[in-house]
């Protein structure tokens, strides 16, 4: 059973100034089958998380350690990390001009499986995948993230998650800025993951509107760079109802 352990990790940003601590010592465990819901306000250090744990140059991390099934995630480069099992969905996709999406899918499901998957099995796992995301099929043959609505760069990289089947998921703000009829169909799309049980799923969001569609095992509160309190999906019903201010409070008062 592939398990993530994030254990008192911390984080700084280089800043005006010098250094910014962000994470504060976050401790959590996802495993496989899993699904654990980061909800906190802007600022509290939910998207740090994410990146951190992909390798982004950006987030230093100062202490603590990320193991995934035992090994040292930290001491792996970003490609390292992505061929260990790690999956990150950005808030942000990032474009690609000059390189189609059938290319950038291929070339990611090689890095990842260790050979290059046959030519026909591939387009018919591709297309079909594509089909249950309700994307054109001309779609492939388009720049990655090149021109693409919010929607789209959302649907690509659930594309992405469903063909590359990583150990561990992690969806930053993956709602962030769908329609419903989008954010059905994405949401459809991390269901058809988790419902494999092989995906341990940490699933970044401010809001509970995905989770009426995706039930969470686990709801933990962020708040001042680390976790603050952990529930059932109850408790993203508090959360809707109480919203995020007495947890500000009381992370600013630590």
């Amino acid at each position: 059973m592939a398990t993530l352990e994030i254990r008192d990790l911390h984080v700084s940003v280089n800043a005006e100034g010098g250094p910014r601590q962000i994470l504060k010592g976050v401790d959590l465990t996802v495993k496989q089958g899993e699904t654990h819901a980061i909800m906190g306000p802007n600022g509290s250090g939910k998207s740090t998380l994410a990146y951190s744990l992909a390798g982004h140059p950006k987030y230093t991390v100062t202490g603590g350690e990320v193991l995934l099934d035992g090994e040292d995630v930290l001491e792996m480069s970003v490609d390292e990390r992505a061929r260990a099992g790690v999956f990150l969905a950005m808030q942000y996709p990032v474009e690609v001009p000059g390189v189609s999406v059938s290319n950038f899918l291929r070339t990611a499901a090689t890095a990842v499986r260790g050979e290059a998957p046959k030519l026909r099995l591939w387009v018919k796992e591709v297309k079909e995948a594509m089909a249950a995301l309700q994307m054109d099929p001309a779609f492939a043959e388009r720049n990655v993230n090149e021109g693409f609505s919010g929607g789209e760069k959302k649907r690509h990289e659930i594309l992405q998650l469903e063909l590359l089947k990583p150990k561990i998921a992690i969806l930053d703000e993956t709602d962030s800025g769908l329609d419903v009829d989008a954010l059905r169909i994405v949401s459809e799309g991390i269901n058809r993951v988790r419902s494999t049980g092989e995906v341990g799923t940490l699933l970044v969001t401010h809001y509970t509107r995905i989770l009426r569609y995706i039930q969470p095992d686990y709801v933990h509160v962020f708040a001042g760079g680390r976790i603050v309190e952990s529930g059932g999906a109850e408790l993203a019903d508090k959360l809707e109802e109480e919203g995020y201010e007495s947890y500000v409070k009381g992370g600013a008062s630590e």
